[in-house]
């Protein structure tokens, strides 16, 4: 299955798809609701200063991102990233071939909710004489939990209110609220979170202020609410202390974990929080598994040098498709023909110098099935000891987001001004893209399409997309997820020149044959995913959405 694995990393990764399979079986495996997370304090040590609230809201922090669905994987549920084994879940979601009972990476899961009601619930039995200490653990606790909230009503579309910890199963068999009900309850929470957090984070991969007005702006972006968007990205913008990054590729390096631009993330270190995910998006010839990788139709969506997209640019030369284009495609994607790790990237080409290309897409099952890799987090490869214990920042939000929410919302409230234009214009001149064109792009749609544009290709590889494709619509009134999850995915074929001399966009020649790698399927009913069946088994007082 894996020819160009050696045998100790095979084992390796036979333990990592084992603890990848668990990690989807959370749900399914556990209760309903689980009372009292299993690696906490007993209650009869704890709540009784400081210190010890702060040990169970270091629990509420694990795995707080989700970042194995909700970021790394969530982009394969979309049309810019593939998953390339099905028992991961990504790919399911993709091609629009799961169940109830085979639903994908789940994010239907309450175990971050009742850790942070275990703290919400018992903080005031602690000694906590400065009320500024006691708020910010507390707004701590309530931004997680409204993070966690927004995520699963978004993607279900209602799910059981827990305000409190339930004694036993039994108790927590409970019907879905609304969607509305349940995006009250966020807005109370995170309401009362920014009051009580304090300006500035202790550390690096704590919820400050900041953080919590952006968990804000993203759920009112997501729900259409314009204006309240629009002011939560102006206050994050008013406090001061983020900035865009003028190294755009860096940010996502261990080198750029302290930057201004990120608001915050999941860090992780190598002795005791390692991510071995990391491994997982390298290729083959790098002993990775191309778990998940850029699709050919991203890459085309990125605008050329000039700003204007390939289909209106006289730059495209299809021959050569990756040649003269935004340069966040080559910071975010590995691509055929790029500089890779001292010499050239190649997955186009069976046989290289005599030698098996071990990167070739049917050379393995673990090589990239559409000849792409992310850079993001993978690049470069020398930063890890080693890529399946990998100590990166992965990003939940960053200064980028707010400027593009801020951007959108403004333009759909009133359409182009000044200060949209400006805000799209630092992204774009960051990485020495020309600023917009006022006269081309001079209307409400016009700017529109820019706009989807920009976010798209800025936050690629971030889990955005899938959220954007369904609450973004066509002329028509359809979730643009109808159109570009309706296709059949493929990749290019073609062959590359391997002098290091040849410029980059250079090297890659396209034959012109697409090759099929799955057809894909959206319906309307796609927009909210199924709930597990396995939950519904152990709480029959749930309901299944339509559709499953």
């Amino acid at each position: 299955m894996f020819p160009y694995i050696k045998t100790d990393t095979f084992m390796k990764r036979i333990v990592y798809s084992i603890l990848a399979l668990l990690s989807l079986g959370v749900t399914s495996c556990s209760d309903f609701l689980d009372t009292v997370p299993h690696d906490q304090l007993s209650p009869a040590t704890t709540w009784k200063n400081a210190d010890e609230v702060d040990k169970f809201l270091v629990t509420c922090y694990q795995g707080w991102g989700n970042l194995y669905t909700n970021v790394l994987y969530m982009d394969a549920a979309s049309d810019i990233a593939y998953n390339n084994f099905s028992w991961e879940g990504g790919q399911m979601m993709g091609n629009g071939l799961w169940t109830a009972t085979s639903p994908g990476n789940s994010l239907y899961d309450f175990w971050q909710i009742s850790a942070c009601n275990n703290v919400v619930d018992n903080i005031d039995k602690a000694k906590i004489s400065d009320d500024k200490v006691k708020n910010n653990l507390l707004g701590q606790a309530l931004a997680i939990r409204a993070f966690t909230y927004m995520n699963m009503n978004f993607w279900y579309g209602g799910v059981p209110i827990i305000e409190h910890q339930y004694q036993n199963a039994e108790a927590a068999k409970v019907p879905r609220n609304t969607e509305a009900e349940v995006w009250d309850y966020f807005d109370k929470d995170i309401d009362r979170a920014i009051t009580l957090l304090n300006d500035r984070p202790a550390a690096r991969g704590r919820i400050a202020k900041g953080a919590a007005l952006a968990i804000k702006m993203r759920a009112h972006l997501y729900r259409g609410n314009w204006q309240k968007a629009a002011d939560a990205a102006q206050e994050i913008i008013a406090l001061g202390q983020y900035e865009l990054d003028p190294n755009y590729a860096k940010i996502f390096t261990l080198e750029g974990k302290n930057s201004k631009e990120i608001i915050v993330g999941e860090d992780h270190e190598k002795s005791k929080h390692s991510l071995y995910t990391i491994g997982q998006f390298y290729n083959n010839g790098d002993g990775g598994w191309s778990s998940v990788v850029p699709t050919q139709h991203l890459v085309e969506i990125y605008p050329m040098e000039d700003g204007l997209p390939q289909e209106d640019s006289p730059l495209y030369d299809a021959t050569h498709p990756f040649n003269k284009r935004d340069p966040r495609m080559a910071m975010s994607i590995l691509y055929p023909g790029c500089d890779y790790w001292g010499g050239v990237y190649n997955t186009l080409d069976k046989v290289i110098n005599g030698k098996n290309n071990t990167n070739f897409p049917e050379a393995a099952d673990n090589a990239s099935k559409t000849g792409l890799t992310w850079a993001k987090y993978t690049a470069p490869l020398k930063q890890y000891d080693d890529m399946w214990s990998a100590d990166p920042y992965v990003i939940l939000f960053r200064y980028a987001e707010v400027l593009l929410t801020r951007a959108e919302a403004l333009n759909e409230l009133n359409g182009p001004s000044t200060e949209v234009y400006n805000l799209i214009d630092q992204l774009r001149t960051r990485v020495g893209m020309p600023a917009v064109d006022r006269t081309r792009y001079a209307t409400k749609d016009a700017l529109r399409e820019v706009i989807h544009r920009e976010r798209t290709v800025e936050l690629a590889g971030e889990g955005f997309r899938r959220a954007d494709i369904v609450r973004w619509k066509d002329t028509s009134g359809q979730m643009l997820a109808m159109k570009v999850l309706n296709e059949t995915l493929t990749r290019i074929s073609g062959t590359i020149d391997m002098n290091a001399a040849t410029a980059p966009g250079l090297r890659c020649t396209v034959s012109g044959n697409r090759i099929k790698i799955e057809d894909r399927l959206f319906k309307p009913t796609f927009r909210y995913f199924p709930i597990p069946q396995s939950a519904i088994d152990r709480n029959p007082k749930l309901k299944q959405n339509d559709g499953y």
